[in-house]
């Protein structure tokens, strides 16, 4: 087949996929959402100048791909400053990134390409920039560089990134490689008689284990389509002619050419974790050739097929934006960390590798953020990616001894607080998403549960639970014990409330697995939130080894003993037991007053995830229309199409999966459960086509324009009183009709048997 006639196949190809799926979804995709400064009132109230940035990038990726490519505004890789601001007008470079979509972390292994024209420079090399030269979406990103007078693009596969320079005008290009280590650390080699350029740079662990290897490097392998004319290296501003240079600041090559007008260049890199050859196999396995436009289309049938797996329908196309968005960024971690063969660094190890026998390696779970709702999503999306998450975190308890806390960059982490990889695995055996050794799965984060480490080192590594001596020693965890071995050194309410919802989760894996004198344990600790809850202020609240409340208290003041807010705010994280807070507070109506006075005083932080349950919470009292006007209010303020337009750091797409949830009309506020709680829709028709060949529909029947109050709802034509539905009810495909109206229904689903968990 010539090369003609197969790329005309190819696309012609593309076009009848296009044709099949429908509605051209990727166009809906608005990659620089949250690459600026949250603008909503939530976030300018209750957060800072780091947490009001989403901190996403416009990634040009595929689903849950190992690299992401992005254009470069911020060099290096410093924690919490991502590769691109919207902000900033100084293009540096197309990078191979790893940054943690929305977080507040710091990049790793990454590498950068810049184009120039004319003369050689190493220093000084930045374009000035305007928006307006910018093409961003989920399968490429293209920049027209005025001041070199040559235009730059970038598409992707899984494991591999192609890059095309179009010039201007005749003259000069040198591409500038740099590895972008803050360590002063990296190699990088030019090969110009093999057209290949290649190098690595070392990731570093941060939190636990600050600064110390991470025990692997991010690795590149660049082929140029035409021979290379003039190469060296460089550091900083001092121009070598060595053909190879490591392990100092401001390290680079350089590769250039004479290239007429209108004449391009491209790039291949297969990027790996393992080694420079796991980069070559990964470039000649996934993008043998040097054919852009194809690898482009194909990237963007990539996106459409994945974004097609739920259909909207409304006549509001900022919300076919907001959502379709939204979708895009709960896809970019968990991160593929293994090679087209199988092969992969072996968690917190010096270097090892190993090689999978069967499906793929994930890293970089944002643990604290996305068992709420992110990874919820996938295992109604897609159960067999779940399957391959809940494999990779148990390679990683089995290589490390102890099930980690927050494993990202391959390592021990210990960040944040709670022990959520308890509520990812506990969920998705419990949802019947299970080819592993269940026992053995459990038995893992039973080690985490009920033991600490003998050794101080191991602890010091990150291994096991912060302050569980505490914890079991006192039913919750004083505010004496300051946990000075963990980056949140404090935060011992939350804390305590975090490790009872997890003592909740691996309960009912315990009796899943009919281990009942764990059961019965875990059940019970499952209620220390309640040792923490004040009745007399009717607050959670710091508390001290002799039982007496910390003091002075405000409940709207943010304290050491509560993450990242108020005591207020934190009070309503019981997602495992609102019933059981519901009594503490004297009864429903108590609890509907309580989260009326945390709206009423506008307290609700949207942009902080211990929270998102909230606006749900009304569903447990005789009021589940306030859920719905909550909602639906969130949903309006709290997200925008604009770079601006998420409220918070969206923490690996934690944000953005709330959004999808809540305007489909169901949230998992209890993730363990399988239950979903209702709120109105925010589109007239939801379609969600699942990996078993079945649709789960949901439509809404208006009484007028502004009809937002459920007065009924029925599932496969019976009329359903409850206010949550089940994810069986999802699984076996069906209808869900949602009738609403314009004025509050008190009447829907007020009762106790109309909640979930009775």
């Amino acid at each position: 087949m010539n090369k003609i006639f197969k790329y005309s196949f190819s696309i012609l190809l593309v076009f009848w996929f296009s044709v099949a799926c429908g509605q051209d979804v990727v166009q809906y995709v608005q990659p620089m959402a949250g690459t600026a400064s949250a603008t909503t009132a939530a976030a300018l109230k209750h957060g800072s100048v780091l947490a009001n940035f989403a901190n996403t990038i416009p990634a040009v990726t595929v689903p849950f791909g190992m690299t992401q490519w992005t254009a470069q505004t911020q060099p290096g890789e410093t924690k919490c400053i991502p590769p691109y601001y919207y902000k900033d007008d100084q293009f540096s470079g197309l990078r191979g990134s790893h940054w943690i979509s929305g977080s507040c972390m710091q990049d790793y292994g990454s590498f950068t390409v810049m184009p120039i024209t004319g003369k050689l420079k190493t220093r000084g090399y930045a374009a000035t920039f305007d928006h307006a030269d910018e093409i961003a979406a989920p399968n490429l990103y293209q920049i027209n560089l005025k001041q070199y007078q040559l235009k730059a693009a970038v598409t992707a596969t899984e494991r591999c990134g192609m890059m095309q320079f179009t010039m201007d005008k005749t003259d000069s290009l040198y591409l500038l490689i740099t590895p972008n280590s803050n360590y002063h650390e990296g190699f990088i080699k030019v090969d110009a008689q093999k057209g290949e350029v290649y190098g690595y740079n070392p990731a570093h662990r941060i939190y636990q284990g600050w600064g110390k290897s991470a025990g692997f490097s991010g690795f590149f392998v660049i082929r140029v389509e035409r021979s290379i004319e003039h190469s060296g290296t460089f550091v900083g501003d001092k121009v070598f002619a060595l053909d190879s240079i490591k392990n100092k600041a401001d390290i680079g090559a350089y590769i250039g050419f004479k290239l007429n007008k209108g004449e391009k260049l491209i790039i291949r890199i297969g990027t790996s974790f393992t080694s420079i050859a796991g980069a070559r196999k990964n470039l000649e396995a996934e993008m043998p050739g040097f054919n852009f436009e194809q690898i482009a289309a194909a990237n963007k049938q990539i996106w459409q097929k994945a974004l097609s797996q739920i259909k909207i329908t409304t006549s509001i196309e900022r919300d076919k934006r907001i959502f379709y968005t939204a979708y895009y960024h709960t896809m970019q971690q968990p991160r593929l960390f293994n090679d087209v063969d199988g092969r992969y660094p072996r968690f917190s190890s010096a270097y090892q590798t190993e090689k999978l026998v069967q499906g793929n390696y994930y890293d970089d779970f944002s643990m604290w953020d996305i068992y709420r709702a992110q990874i919820p999503l996938f295992e109604i999306l897609n159960p067999l990616l779940v399957n391959n998450l809940v494999q990779s975190l148990l390679l990683k308890g089995k290589q490390g001894g102890w099930m980690p806390i927050f494993p990202c960059w391959n390592s021990y982490t210990s960040e944040m607080i709670g022990d959520h990889t308890t509520s990812v695995i506990s969920s998705a055996y419990l949802k019947g998403i299970s080819n592993y050794n269940a026992t053995g799965a459990y038995q893992l984060l039973r080690h985490n549960a009920f033991d600490t480490p003998a050794s101080k080192s191991d602890y010091l590594e990150g291994k096991g639970r912060r302050a569980l001596d505490s914890y079991l020693k006192y039913k919750y965890i004083p505010v004496e014990d300051s946990v000075l071995d963990a980056f949140h050194k404090m935060e011992q309410v939350s804390r305590t409330m975090e490790y009872a919802y997890d003592d909740y989760a691996l309960a009912q894996f315990a009796k899943a697995l009919h281990k009942t004198s764990d059961y019965v344990s875990l059940k019970e600790r499952s209620g220390y939130y309640a040792n923490v809850f004040d009745k007399q202020s009717g607050f959670v609240r710091g508390r001290h080894a002799d039982g007496s409340w910390s003091t002075p208290f405000d409940p709207d003041k943010k304290e050491t003993y509560i993450t990242e807010g108020t005591a207020r705010q934190y009070t309503f994280y019981v997602p495992h037991d609102v019933p059981g807070l519901s009594k503490l507070m004297g009864g429903a109506n108590k609890l509907e007053s309580a989260l009326d006075s945390l709206f009423q005083k506008n307290e609700y932080w949207h942009g902080n995830e211990p929270g998102h349950q909230i606006p749900f919470m009304y569903n447990y009292t005789s009021s589940p229309w306030k859920t719905q006007a909550a909602v639906h209010k969130i949903l309006a303020a709290e997200y925008s199409d604009g770079p601006g337009g998420l409220g918070g750091n969206d923490d690996a797409g934690q944000m953005s999966a709330w959004y999808m949830f809540a305007s489909m009309g169901f949230y998992p506020l209890n993730p363990i459960a399988g239950e979903y709680l209702l709120c109105t829709p925010l589109f007239d028709n939801v379609t969600i086509n699942l990996k078993n060949g079945k649709t789960f529909q949901i439509t809404c029947h208006k009484t007028g324009k502004n009809a937002k109050y459920i007065h009924a709802v029925k599932l496969n034509g019976k009329l359903m009183p409850a206010n949550f539905i089940r994810y069986s009810d999802i699984t076996k495909g069906g209808n869900l009709i949602v009738y609403l109206q314009e004025t509050p229904d008190h009447n829907w689903a007020n009762k106790p048997y109309h909640r979930s968990g009775k």
